[in-house]
Parts: structure tokens; C-alpha cells; sequence
């Protein structure tokens, strides 16, 4: 066995020539592994009436079949037809970087004549992924936690009307504090450039006028390069998306290209003077993990407070249940403003809580919070929280 000083000279272990580098600036490429190891995690969400071409945009997006044995129900099924939710999950490889890819369709929605009540199943769907990641980050076992919460919801709008329906504004009212919603504009074939033009600025000002939050992309740093600021740019102006689907491969130019053939011409899915397909992609693919952030730092953030205010946690069967004092006083803890160096050590003695939650003891940089039903807190910003059991 050689010595270290000879397996250095080796080139085993390159010394740089740089003077005094330490070898710290290599962690993200250790992250980068690591990240590229475990896989990525993606929940897509895909609403609209039935004849939008859902289906087919998805599958145009990821270049795959999502719906391989799917039977498409016809007029005097839909009749009765109530709203569904199917979640597909699809394992997607690309250059050694593994996608775990969730899409949750939602058939049956805007079919009824009364649809005054038909996206309460999809506003439940939202929400039992948000409890059940909850119950899984707050069990023993956190390490393979899977993560089902919808991230993004791709809403399709019609082409043939002049804006927003009602139903349209109804639900994007109701979920867009749950969930990142991106408007498309579905079968954009059907319109001339001059109209999308029309219909996207009219689309915009009745979304500003009925306050409904559409996720909006964040801006680009001032270190990036002006090709991503460009970028940023037109993907920002060309909201909500206009965009046509295609699975077929048709000649067009002497190649081959995913499209559409009409009389009087084709067109190309892949084509920015064509529709917003590539745009669309683009966001999807570079903002995919800012989509995710939102949805943890905001979305899942106003769920969880949400419930904590409750006081409890809804059951399998929908009933509210007591989350215990320990718990709560933990969950509370977690939440406050305090310096990094007071809340690195947060623990929690467990054992001492009894059900009138008395000698509750906290761990808080050392020094110990006495918590119990005759006492008050000893720290200032606790003082205001109240256990109930």
C-alpha cells in the first residue's frame, strides 16, 4: 500500500493550483448528485371542459402516453356523469435525471347543466393531499415522505367564448390560494393571431378585475444572463399561454413534425409563430422548482396554520380530531421569529405531558421553558399561545 504523499502525487487526490483553496465550492456539485440520485417529484393538475384536448396536451408536454387504456364515455354517459379524479403516475428518464410525474385529470367537470357544485371534489382532492403530507411530516417516519400535493393546475379556457365563463371565475376563485394556476388557452388552431391577442387581454383584465391570483413567474436575477432575462421576459407577456396539441408526426418543409393538417395548411405544435406550446413547456420546465417552493413555503404554510388554528386534524371519515399538547406547543414553537441560534436546539420533552399538559418542558438554547396550566410562559412571544385539550 502506497503512502498518502505518493497517492497524491498520483493525481488520485489533485492538489489545485490555486492558493488557498479550501474545496468548499464544491458542495452543489455534491447536491447536484444527490439531487440527481433520489429523482424529482412533480404533481400536475389538468382542469377544464371535456373536449379542450387535455389528454393530448399532456401527452405532447412530456412526449409520452399517459392514457394508453382510456375509453372516452360517450354523450349519454356524461349525462350522469359526476366529476372524477384520476391521477396517473408516469417514471420519465431524461439524460440519467429521473422524473416521478403525477398528473391528475379531472373528467367529467363543466359537463353537467348545473355546475354550481361540480369542483368540490377537486377543492377536497387539493386538500387531503395537503392533510396527508401533514400526517406523514408529523408521523415517526419522515424519511421517505411522498409528496402528492399539487404543485401546479394548468386551467383550460375555451376558445369559442370572449373571456371568462362563470364557472371559470367561480373556481380559480376558489383554489387559487391552494394551488399555482397557470390559464391556458385551449385548441388555439381556432383563433387568428389578432384574436388570441384579443382574448389573452381580455382573459387578464377580467382576472384582475375579479382578484384571482394566477401564479406569476418570479423575475430574473441581475446576475443572470440576458438570455434568461429575455426569456423571462416573453414568458411573462405571453400569459395565459395559447397553445395547440398534437400527437401525430406529419411531413411539413421536407421533415417531420408534431401537428396538425388542415386544408389549407399545417400547423406545427412546436412552431412560437404558431401558438405557446414551447413557451408553456419552457415555464414548466425551468420554473418547476420555484413551482414547487410556492407550494411548500405558501400554499402548504396557509394549510397547515390553518388547521393548527383548528386545533385539530381531520380524520379518514372528515372528522375534526385533537391534535395533542405536544404536538401543538412544538408545531407553535416552530413557527415563531426567533435567531437561528435559538431555534436549531427546539426539543420537546414529551414524556412529561400529561393531559392537563402540565410540566411540559422546552428545550430552548439551553435554557428551560416551564409550561403549565398554573403557570405562564416564561418566554415573551409564548405568553400568547393557549393549549387546549
Amino acid at each position: 500500500m502506497l503512502p498518502l504523499p505518493n497517492i497524491i502525487s498520483k493525481g488520485q487526490f489533485p492538489n489545485p493550483e490555486t492558493p488557498g483553496y479550501v474545496g468548499f465550492a464544491n458542495l452543489p456539485n455534491q447536491v447536484h448528485r444527490k439531487s440527481v440520485k433520489k429523482g424529482f417529484e412533480f404533481t400536475l393538475m389538468v382542469v377544464g371542459e371535456s373536449g379542450l384536448g387535455k389528454s393530448t396536451l399532456i401527452n405532447s408536454l412530456f412526449l409520452t402516453d399517459l392514457y394508453p387504456e382510456r375509453v372516452i364515455p360517450g354523450a349519454a354517459e356524461k349525462i350522469e356523469r359526476t366529476v372524477q379524479i384520476e391521477a396517473s403516475t408516469v417514471e420519465i428518464e431524461e439524460r440519467g435525471v429521473k422524473l416521478r410525474l403525477t398528473v391528475v385529470d379531472t373528467p367529467g367537470y363543466g359537463d353537467a347543466i348545473n355546475s354550481q357544485d361540480c369542483f368540490s371534489t377537486i377543492i377536497s382532492y387539493i386538500d387531503d393531499q395537503f392533510e396527508r403530507y401533514l400526517h406523514d411530516e408529523s408521523g415517526l417516519n419522515r424519511r421517505h415522505i411522498v409528496d402528492n400535493r399539487v404543485h401546479c393546475c394548468f386551467y383550460f379556457i375555451s376558445p369559442l367564448g370572449h373571456g371568462l365563463k362563470p364557472l371559470d371565475v367561480q373556481f380559480m376563485k376558489a383554489i387559487h390560494n391552494k394551488v399555482n394556476v397557470v390559464p391556458v388557452i385551449a385548441k388555439a388552431d381556432t383563433l387568428t393571431l389578432r384574436e388570441s391577442e384579443r382574448l389573452k387581454r381580455r382573459i387578464l383584465d377580467e382576472i384582475d378585475e375579479h382578484g384571482i391570483k394566477i401564479y406569476h413567474l418570479p423575475d430574473a436575477e441581475s446576475d443572470e444572463d440576458e438570455d434568461f432575462k429575455e426569456q423571462t421576459r416573453i414568458l411573462k407577456a405571453s400569459i395565459p399561454f395559447a397553445v395547440v396539441g398534437s400527437n401525430q408526426q406529419i411531413e411539413a418543409k421536407g421533415k417531420k413534425v408534431r401537428g396538425r393538417l388542415y386544408p389549407w395548411g399545417v400547423v406545427e405544435v412546436e412552431n412560437l409563430e404558431h401558438n405557446d406550446f414551447l413557451k408553456l413547456r419552457i415555464m414548466l420546465i425551468t420554473h418547476m422548482q420555484d413551482l414547487q417552493e410556492v407550494t411548500q413555503d405558501l400554499h402548504y404554510e396557509n394549510f397547515r396554520s390553518d388547521r393548527l388554528k383548528r386545533g385539530g386534524r381531520l380524520s379518514s371519515h372528515g372528522y375534526i380530531l385533537p391534535l395533542s399538547p405536544a404536538y401543538v406547543l412544538v408545531c407553535q414553537l416552530s413557527s415563531l421569529h426567533l435567531p437561528p441560534p435559538q431555534r436549531t436546539n427546539l426539543c420537546l420533552d414529551t414524556h412529561r405531558v400529561t393531559k392537563q399538559h402540565r410540566n411540559a418542558t422546552v428545550g430552548h438554547n439551553g435554557r428551560h421553558i416551564c409550561y403549565s396550566s398554573e403557570t405562564e410562559p416564561k418566554h415573551p412571544e409564548l405568553r400568547r399561545w393557549k393549549l387546549s385539550y
